[in-house]
């Protein structure tokens, strides 16, 4: 079987331009944001929307990497920062594939217990396959798939490519 590309690493550069500047657009009166990648992926694909607001915004860019264990998710959801840095912020929680929604449920679920300004969810590619009631405010690309198919997002290689494998 073959893998069949969705988006080539200037379609991924693209997205990421176009989601930093929904985020922007969405946070212009704030003073800090918070951009809150979900661990490996999602925290790749936070530090790329990141560096892209830092070019087009002064406002104060913080990152942080959220730690949710995909294989029991019911554990405790940790975070690369103390919940006093991001209480009463604005916060974009990032992922690279929302499939069933459960991993992005979970970390909403964290963020849900802090009280928060704003709270915003960002995927690069966004799945018709949703168990759970979430959904991305901002996303790359929507695709209808089959349960069976598999999209894998690699940040990896020089240059960064989405497939259905």
């Amino acid at each position: 079987m073959t893998n069949s590309i969705i988006l080539t690493n200037k379609q991924i550069i693209h997205k990421i331009k176009r989601i930093a500047y929904q985020i922007l657009e969405v946070n212009s009166s704030e003073k800090e944001i918070i951009i809150a990648g979900i661990t490996k992926n999602g925290f790749t694909f936070a530090k790329k929307i990141k560096v892209e607001l830092n070019q087009i915004t002064d406002i104060n860019i913080l990152l942080c990497e959220v730690l949710v264990d995909k294989k029991n998710p019911l554990r405790p959801v940790k975070t690369s920062l103390h919940i006093s840095s991001y209480t009463n912020k604005s916060i974009v929680l990032v992922d690279d594939v929302l499939n069933s929604g459960s991993t992005l449920i979970y970390g909403v679920k964290h963020f849900l217990e802090v009280p928060l300004k704003r709270f915003k969810t960002a995927v690069l590619v966004n799945r018709d396959h949703k168990k759970y009631p979430v959904k991305a405010d901002f996303k790359g690309i929507s695709l209808s798939t089959t349960l069976q198919d598999n999209i894998t997002v690699d940040f990896d290689t020089t240059e960064a490519i989405a497939y259905i494998d």
